[in-house]
């Protein structure tokens, strides 16, 4: 098993699972109310600022100070 590493190092086309979200609670809150909790599979579009993410059929834009606080696992993650 890999270690966890930030979102903000995943390269774009590359699917990951959200291992970790770090931070106050309502941060926390704001990022499960978007969709991001721990286990669920994203997949980076676009690094950088901003950074752009699709979760499920969604896609969600960041601010690089957002991302920061989210800890992914890169172990493999679906087709």
């Amino acid at each position: 098993m890999l270690p966890d590493i930030p979102l903000s190092m995943v390269r774009p086309g590359t699917k990951v699972r959200i291992s970790q979200i770090i931070g106050g609670c309502d941060d926390v809150k704001r990022m499960a109310e978007l969709g991001l909790r721990d286990g669920t599979e994203i997949e980076m579009l676009q690094s950088g600022s901003p950074c752009i993410l699709r979760v499920g059929q969604s896609k969600l834009c960041f601010r690089p100070s957002d991302i920061l606080n989210i800890l992914v696992n890169t172990d493999k993650v679906g087709c």
